[in-house]
């Protein structure tokens, strides 16, 4: 994954690039580039709010802890779990394998 500090970089030159990377294409990408063509400094506090929510989540699922509640604002699963286990599709455990002596 990107270092955070080229991410931060990245993000204060050209937000929606920042954004991209963390989140991906999606709603947030779409926010971010309309509210980055509004106006400069609010494209900069969207990316920023979503890259702190990036990490923050992140350092919970190191240190075990899951959080309770959807980040508000933020749309991408990738920032909502801090780039950690996607919720839905492929993640549930492989079968269990047949006991010794069942074929």
């Amino acid at each position: 994954m990107i270092s955070f500090i080229l991410l931060v970089i990245i993000t204060i030159f050209f937000p929606p690039v920042g954004v991209f990377l963390i989140s991906g294409c999606g709603a947030d990408l779409l926010i971010n580039i309309c509210l980055t063509i509004l106006g400069y400094f609010p494209g900069h506090i969207h990316a920023f709010y979503l890259e702190y929510v990036y990490y923050q989540r992140r350092e919970d699922a190191r240190e075990g802890r899951i959080a309770a509640r959807r980040a508000p604002g933020v749309y991408s699963e990738n920032v909502q779990t801090g780039g950690g286990a996607q919720v839905g599709y492929g993640t549930m455990p492989p079968p269990a394998a047949p006991a010794a002596g069942y074929h």
